[in-house]
């Protein structure tokens, strides 16, 4: 039994940081994630990027309609809504995350004591999980009560504004590691380095 203790709790911690991981790409670019969800500004328990999920974030779908109220056609009393769904995803956030660090700390404590009881660890996994599962669904819900907020021709403009967003981020892209900007194409080779310095004496080359 004193070597399946280890190996349990063990499990317990990896499990805790798999499901951080986890909560990281939903959460990265929520409300006080730094400008337009690349997770510049903010703390977060959860860290990580999400770049991959980055305009599925309900608060980057926020901020974005916000930002482009105009081009999408944005009512005054649409505009005030969001701004309130924000700022209460933003408190939920806040909130949860730190519920969610305190139940983790607790948990960390619990596994360096060797002699703690192992229920006590389960009962705190499970604590810090279902705390996690309520945040996902808090942002899940509040995403389709933006969609419903808007009229079928908002929502194609608000595409329409993301794929051109993604397009301008995807042609800045193209010159990256590139000093002189342009495409990024194989180098060319450089006359001096593979033919005249051949030819220059031993001490000059």
């Amino acid at each position: 039994m004193k070597q399946g203790r280890p190996t349990i709790v063990t499990l317990a911690v990896a499990s805790v940081f798999a499901l951080s991981l986890g909560m990281s790409s939903v959460w990265a670019n929520e409300p006080g994630y730094g400008k337009e969800g690349h997770g510049g500004g903010g703390h977060g328990s959860m860290g990580g990027h999400g770049s991959s999920m980055m305009h599925n974030s309900t608060g980057h779908l926020i901020r974005h309609l916000l930002k482009h109220d105009k081009d999408i056609g944005l009512t005054a009393e649409q505009v005030a809504k969001l701004k309130d769904m924000q700022l209460s995803l933003d408190k939920t956030r806040i909130k949860s995350e730190a519920d969610i660090q305190v139940a983790e700390r607790e948990l960390k404590a619990l596994t360096e004591e060797e002699k703690s009881d192992l229920g006590a660890i389960e009962a705190k996994l499970k604590q810090s999980a279902d705390l996690q599962v309520a945040l996902r669904m808090v942002s899940i819900k509040a995403r389709r009560d933006v969609y419903a907020l808007l009229t079928p021709e908002q929502r194609a403009k608000e595409k329409s504004e993301h794929d051109k967003a993604m397009q301008q981020h995807k042609d800045a892209g193209k010159g990256y590691g590139n000093p002189h900007g342009g495409t990024g194409g194989p180098m060319k080779a450089n006359p001096h380095k593979n033919g005249a310095m051949k030819n220059l004496p031993l001490q000059q080359a």
